[in-house]
């Protein structure tokens, strides 16, 4: 938000002579876009960065093998998860986006997922070629949307949020130290999870293309009109 509405912004004077109050728009503009850093949204980001060393910790603790910590850290990756649900809801619904909110959460969600699918791996529980598709796909199409970025906005589908809680249910399977038929259950939600991330990916792509396209066009088709 740059300003406010005419209609907010005309005073009595606005009434009697059409004439602005810059100033008056201008502070209010800025009162609306100072969301303070300390907002609940950023609260909850930052708890999210927080919880990925403590993470680790558990994860790794006793050799990595022992239930109990394994819980531990299951609960860990379980606040994650869920705080990511809530802190873009927040934010957009109460307008308390922030250019810290629009960086961290994304470092945060890729963090904490990252560890823990390094920390799988490296103990021998989850292939590290799954690992190499997830976070591949993971960094690679959060680039891509920086390079396309000046083209348009790629939106959210509903495939990628499938995608995202998928992975989410899939990676707290592993966490966890499950045996018998629940091992044999999260194996599946696993290939589920990287089956939806290889065609999420792929669609993600697809419109990053379009839209580039797309931009091209409308950028040739506004030279040629300030030539003519």
């Amino acid at each position: 938000m740059t300003g406010v509405p005419a209609s907010a912004a005309d005073g009595p004077s606005g009434a009697q002579g059409g004439a602005k109050n810059p100033r008056g728009g201008k502070l209010a503009a800025a009162a609306v876009n100072q969301a303070s850093v300390w907002n609940i949204a950023n609260l909850l980001t930052m708890l999210r960065l927080v919880l990925v060393p403590g993470f680790v910790a558990l994860m790794l603790a006793d050799g990595g093998y022992d239930p109990a910590w394994r819980s531990l850290a299951w609960a860990a990756f379980a606040i994650a998860m869920i705080t990511d649900l809530f802190d873009g809801h927040l934010a957009r619904t109460y307008n308390l986006v922030t250019d810290f909110g629009k960086i961290a959460d994304p470092i945060a969600d890729k963090a904490i997922m990252g560890a823990a699918l390094i920390c799988l791996s490296s103990l021998g529980d989850l292939p590290w070629w799954v690992t190499a598709v997830i976070l591949g796909r993971e960094l690679g199409i959060t680039l891509m949307r920086f390079l396309v970025i000046r083209y348009g906005v790629i939106p959210a589908s509903r495939g990628g949020k499938l995608k995202t809680l998928t992975q989410g249910v899939a990676v707290g399977m592993y966490v966890l130290a499950l045996t018998g038929w629940l091992a044999t259950l999260r194996f599946w939600v696993m290939a589920a999870a990287v089956v939806l991330t290889v065609v999420t990916g792929l669609d993600y792509v697809r419109q990053a293309i379009v839209l580039r396209r797309q931009g091209m066009a409308e950028g040739r088709d506004a030279l040629e009109e300030t030539e003519a």
